[in-house]
């Protein structure tokens, strides 16, 4: 069983979290499936809105799925998350994400 299995199975159990789904965005993302990957993501960050991790995934994997406003804005609220937070580290390299993204003329 791959680990999308897996984590697809405790969905179905009722296990839904987070965690989890962050778990399968970053599957998802790494095996080439963006937009998987925002689905799950989205949830994530819907039932944990200071998930500063889950923000910057979704924010790569919106990229990924070529929706640079999508992910200029989901940098913009994992950076508020992550300050809000005191997670420093997280929200200086999604301003760098952001900022590679305003200066490519993709943000709204």
């Amino acid at each position: 069983m791959d680990p999308s299995e897996r984590f697809e199975a405790l969905l179905a159990a009722g296990k839904d979290s987070a965690l989890l789904r962050f778990g399968l965005g970053s599957h998802y993302l790494n095996a080439g499936d963006a937009a998987r990957a925002v689905e799950h993501l989205r949830r994530a960050v819907a039932q944990d809105p200071a998930y500063s991790a889950a923000w910057k995934l979704l924010g790569k994997a919106l990229e990924a799925s070529a929706d640079a406003i999508g992910a200029a804005q989901a940098y913009r609220s994992g950076i508020a998350a992550a300050e809000k937070r005191g997670d420093k580290q997280a929200a200086r390299e999604m301003a760098v994400f952001l900022r590679r993204i305003e200066r490519a003329g993709g943000s709204a």
